[in-house]
């Protein structure tokens, strides 16, 4: 659909023999804010390399904004990417560059901008995080979370319609936690961008998101607003939503009956 800037169909993944994903099919609206939530390894962040070309399904389709990623070649691929932006788990700010640097990083690479308005540019983007009077810090000197407003900081910088966030919640205490979470929602909104958030945190990511997809073992297994997942009574739903310790996804790994194991010599 026009309406989608996103749209996932029938991809399958493998790292060599391991497969990851299997016949997913996915539709990112423009202007919203969609979680994809599941387990480790069940295929979130590949996913988002996927959308952002740097792997290729063995079987299926990306689109993004209309475009085939997976077609695109190098200059076409490179002239979308900068259209996105990424944050990246843990922020991967360059430790050499100072705060002010690392956002302006991309506007120097990727424009031709003079540096007067360069420096506007970085010190609006640090404002809308909340850290223009950190612009002289380099990334040993922040805190975490003040780490992932630079990152977040440097995704926007050229104000792409489309954001990926891999793990943003990732690490942070509970204050930077939910100043991150405003910070997803209201700059998507102020960009008129269309965000996915790969991400396990449940309770943090339905504050802010308009639509959530939930994966295990590689296959979407629940999709729908935030109120259709409240709402949802689908077991594995509930166990990753509540966090119960067992459920579909079991406590306990595959093991023979107590008594084999007792009369098993380990030494």
């Amino acid at each position: 659909m026009a309406d989608d800037l996103v749209v996932v169909r029938g991809v399958t993944f493998a790292y060599e023999e391991r497969p990851v994903l299997f016949d997913v099919d996915m539709a990112i609206p423009r202007g919203k804010v969609v979680a994809i939530m599941g387990l480790s390894g069940c295929g979130k962040t590949t996913l988002l390399r996927l959308i952002g070309g740097q792997l290729k399904p063995q079987r299926g389709d990306v689109l993004v904004d209309g475009l085939s990623v997976p077609s695109l070649g190098e200059e076409a691929l490179y002239r979308l990417r900068r259209r996105m932006g990424m944050l990246f788990q843990m922020g991967a700010l360059f430790t050499d560059l100072t705060v002010y640097e690392n956002v302006a990083f991309q506007m120097r690479e990727h424009t031709d901008l003079p540096e007067p308005l360069i420096r506007d540019l970085v010190l609006m983007k640090l404002h809308a995080v909340g850290l223009r009077g950190a612009w002289h810090l380099r990334p040993a000197e922040l805190s975490g979370g003040m780490a992932r407003r630079v990152a977040l900081a440097r995704a926007i910088a050229l104000d792409p319609m489309l954001i990926l966030y891999d793990e943003p919640f990732a690490g942070l205490d509970p204050i930077s936690l939910a100043v991150i979470g405003r910070l997803i929602r209201t700059l998507n909104d102020a960009l008129g961008a269309t965000s996915v958030v790969v991400t396990h945190d449940v309770q943090e990511s339905l504050k802010v998101v308009d639509y959530v997809y939930l994966m295990s073992e590689g296959r979407v297994i629940f999709s729908g607003d935030v109120a259709a997942v409240h709402a949802s009574r689908d077991p594995y739903v509930r166990q990753f939503v509540d966090g119960r310790p067992d459920g579909p996804v079991p406590f306990h790994y595959p093991a023979p009956p107590w008594q084999e194991m007792l009369d098993h010599d380990y030494a």
